[in-house]
């Protein structure tokens, strides 16, 4: 089960960690869908979640994933 549920919050991290079109945005979205995911999946994988869907976030261009203006920007 939890094998299932740390897979489930990796998928999301990273299909989830590229709103926005500039970089800071790309990378605070990720950071912060990467944290909540890991916080929800274990408590302890907040910070590794966060760094890493920052990681994501930053490296993946706004061609491949874009969902939209970020909410901090509208």
């Amino acid at each position: 089960m939890k094998k299932t549920v740390m897979l489930a919050a990796a998928a999301a991290t990273i299909a989830l960690a590229g709103c926005g079109t500039q970089m800071g945005d790309r990378v605070a979205s990720g950071a912060a869908i990467g944290g909540g995911v890991g916080l929800v999946a274990g408590g302890v994988g907040a910070i590794p979640g966060a760094i890493i869907g920052g990681a994501v976030g930053a490296f993946t261009p706004p061609e491949n994933v874009n969902l939209g203006t970020p909410v901090w920007d509208e």
